[in-house]
C-alpha cells in the first residue's frame, strides 16, 4: 500500500492506493480513511454598491422589414459596440466585442450593408441567440 495525499477543490485529502500484481491483490483491502469535516467558509464580505452611472437596458427595438439580424453565439457581456445606426460595414467587419468565457470575441458583419438599428448597449449581459445588430 502507498498513501498520496490528493487536492480536489481546494480540500485535501490522504488516500491509500495498493498495487496489484498478477491481477490479484497482494493484500486484503484496507477501508478508506473518513474524510476530514468540511470547514466552513469565511464569512462573505459585504458587497460595494453598483455603480450609479449604469443606464438601464433600452426598450427592445423591432428590426426594420427586410433587415439581416445578427445574433448572438454565446452568453456573455458586450464589452464594446463599434457601429452605429447608418453607418456602412463590409462583410466580416467587427461590430462588437462580446467577452465570454473570460475572452473577447470578435462579432463580425455577415452581409455588406447599412447599421439599421443596435439593439444592446456597452455592458449589458446577452445570452445566446440574443438580437445584436440589425443590418440592411
Amino acid at each position: 500500500m502507498r498513501k498520496f495525499q490528493i487536492t480536489v477543490n481546494g480540500q485535501s485529502y490522504e488516500v491509500e492506493v495498493e498495487e496489484i500484481v498478477g491481477g490479484a491483490p497482494a493484500v486484503k483491502p484496507v477501508a478508506a480513511a473518513p474524510a476530514p469535516a468540511p470547514v466552513a467558509a469565511p464569512a462573505p464580505v459585504a458587497a460595494e454598491p453598483a455603480p450609479a452611472a449604469e443606464k438601464p437596458a433600452p426598450a427592445p427595438v423591432a428590426a426594420p422589414a427586410g433587415s439581416t439580424t445578427i445574433h448572438c453565439p454565446m452568453p456573455g457581456t458586450i464589452v464594446d459596440i463599434l457601429v452605429k445606426p447608418g453607418e456602412a460595414v463590409k462583410s466580416g467587419q467587427t461590430l462588437l466585442l462580446l467577452e465570454a468565457m473570460k475572452m473577447e470575441n470578435e462579432i463580425p458583419a455577415t452581409k455588406d450593408g447599412v447599421v439599421a438599428a443596435v439593439f444592446v448597449t456597452k455592458g449589458a449581459s446577452v445570452g445566446s441567440g440574443d438580437a445584436l445588430v440589425a443590418l440592411q
